[in-house]
């Protein structure tokens, strides 16, 4: 799913996934549903030539879940997105 569709309010499944070694035990995925509070680029503490800043940015999505826990999602080329339900 394109991030930019995404909106407060959207509830969303995020699996991210870990790519490994056969011999260290394979991929490790981990799955998250809750609800979009936030989409947006931050910045890192990591230095980064060139970047806005001088830092490192990452998308970040933040979640709500349904137990209230505040899930903070790096997202990368190995996060899949769902939407689960439009806002």
């Amino acid at each position: 799913m394109n991030t930019n569709q995404l909106n407060p309010g959207d509830r969303v499944r995020v699996t991210q996934q870990v790519p490994r070694q056969n011999f260290g035990g394979g991929s490790m995925a981990t799955a998250v549903e809750g609800t979009v509070v936030k989409l947006d680029q931050m910045k890192t503490g990591s230095w980064y030539a060139h970047g806005k800043d001088d830092k490192l940015w990452l998308d970040r999505l933040i979640l709500k879940k349904d137990d209230g826990e505040t899930v903070y999602l790096n997202l990368d080329r190995n996060s899949n997105v769902e939407l689960v339900r439009k806002a």
